[in-house]
């Protein structure tokens, strides 16, 4: 009897692989008919009440973020722009102003070299006439010497050379004679 049950669980066996897979028999198709639908029924359910609404948010926050993202950054181009707008007008102001400054500087000290300039040549022109006046002097002086050196040196050459012919008279007027002549 025990073989018989061992057979008999065989042939049991054996006739439940017969059939083959459980889902491919269509005794079971409207069983499994059914919970496809409820299955599917709950999955759409689900997505349609929790995940694609939290989906549709996140996606709507982010559009929201980089709208708003991209505004200020245009807001703030535009802030560069104008700042680098300002920036350039208040160099060429700055310029401009030292240009006016330096014309003025220049101005100033043109005028004051001027007035330097007269004040010199006032001062050149009296030391130059103080100069004439001192070199006429000297001029004078040194004739005077001139005659005197050329008075004597005649007197002694002429009683050198020839003794006892000399004038004193007649040499003065020679001496003369020949300065006005030079």
């Amino acid at each position: 009897m025990a073989s018989e049950t061992t057979e008999t669980g065989h042939l049991a066996e054996a006739a439940e692989h017969a059939d083959g897979m459980p889902q491919l028999d269509f005794a079971t198709f409207p069983n499994q008919i059914f919970w496809l639908v409820v299955t599917l029924l709950i999955i759409y359910l689900v997505l349609t009440r929790v995940a694609l609404p939290r989906i549709a948010r996140v996606l709507s926050d982010r559009s929201n973020a980089l709208a708003r993202d991209l505004e200020q950054a245009e807001a703030l181009k535009e802030q560069a722009v104008a700042a680098e707008a300002a920036y350039n007008k208040a160099l060429s102001d700055a310029r401009a102003e030292a240009g006016l400054i330096v014309a003025a500087a220049r101005a100033e000290i043109q005028k004051d070299l001027d007035a330097a300039v007269a004040v010199a040549d006032v001062e050149i022109a009296a030391k130059a006439a103080e100069s004439e006046a001192k070199i006429a002097e000297i001029r004078k002086g040194a004739l005077k010497n001139v005659e005197t050196i050329a008075k004597t040196t005649t007197s002694e050459i002429i009683k050198a050379v020839l003794p006892g012919t000399g004038n004193a008279k007649a040499v003065t007027a020679a001496v003369k004679a020949q300065m006005k002549g030079s």
